[in-house]
């Protein structure tokens, strides 16, 4: 297995603090209780597309979890593991997307979109509501209804500022073939 680089690794410090600053201070509420929509997720999206899946899952993990032990004193463990999965998902269209090389154009960002609507289904529509039941006993009508719920409101953040989000930093980027060099 090849190993992380300093700079992968401090990227996960980096970006899970980040995504725990945006968790706790930019998400909005809505109607369905303990449910918010999550601007932390676009990051979260854009910082795996640059640094790959086991930076994505390790970020999602770790800021999740560090927002709920300071935001609720304990771990929902069910979520937190959603956030890895996701993280660890958009991260493996990294490759595919090469936002690093400086081209960005509508393939890629309906790539993006179409891994990120995927990546959430999965976790949010089918993953945390199932292990809310398996792991918490929760009611199955009231957890298959937050994962709905947040997995829209997730898909539409991510949906919107993410791909704000990897079109501006594909625009720092040199192109392929440029004449500059990275400073």
């Amino acid at each position: 297995m090849k190993s992380l680089s300093i700079k992968t690794i401090v990227a996960i410090g980096i970006g899970a603090a980040v995504f725990v600053i945006l968790a706790k201070f930019a998400a909005i509420p809505t109607p369905i209780p303990n449910t918010t929509v999550q601007t932390s997720y676009a990051f979260l999206a854009l910082m795996a597309l640059v640094f790959g899946p086991i930076a994505g899952a390790l970020i999602g993990l770790i800021g999740h979890a560090l927002n709920d032990a300071i935001s609720y004193g304990s771990i929902w463990w069910s979520w937190v593991i959603v956030s890895m999965l996701v993280g660890f998902l958009f991260g493996l269209a990294k490759n595919k997307i090469d936002i690093e090389s400086g081209i960005i154009n509508a393939k890629k960002i309906v790539t993006f979109n179409i891994v990120q609507v995927i990546a959430q289904a999965i976790g949010w529509f089918v993953v945390a509501p199932t292990l809310d039941v398996w792991i918490y006993a929760e009611p199955a009508n009231k957890v298959y209804v937050q994962g709905i719920g947040a997995g829209i409101a997730n898909m539409v953040t991510v949906g919107i500022i993410g791909t704000i989000l990897i079109v501006a930093y594909a625009k720092t980027r040199n192109k392929s073939g440029s004449l500059t060099k990275d400073l």
